[in-house]
């Protein structure tokens, strides 16, 4: 299982678009993915539950990946993540 920790820098935290764009980038791999916030656990690939987390700034996420592809997967999201200003 490949884990990794977040610190939400963004404005706004997760919301609409970020979370659109880590789902689609999560649903390129087949391992299971989960975003993790104040105790609830969510799977990446459903943008409903990414959206219910209502994940905002200043929050402490973290993302697994648990699979055939786990590190590609943490490796694709991570590169998301900083690539659109979400975290540290």
């Amino acid at each position: 299982m490949e884990r990794r920790e977040y610190n939400i820098t963004a404005e706004t935290g997760i919301h609409a678009r970020p979370a659109t764009l880590l789902v689609q980038t999560a649903s390129k791999f087949n391992s299971d993915i989960t975003l993790e916030y104040k105790g609830k656990s969510v799977n990446l690939k459903s943008i409903m539950g990414v959206m219910s987390l209502g994940v905002g700034k200043g929050a402490d996420v973290v993302i697994t990946a648990e699979g055939s592809d786990e590190e590609e997967a943490i490796q694709g999201i991570d590169e998301t993540i900083k690539n659109e200003g979400m975290a540290e």
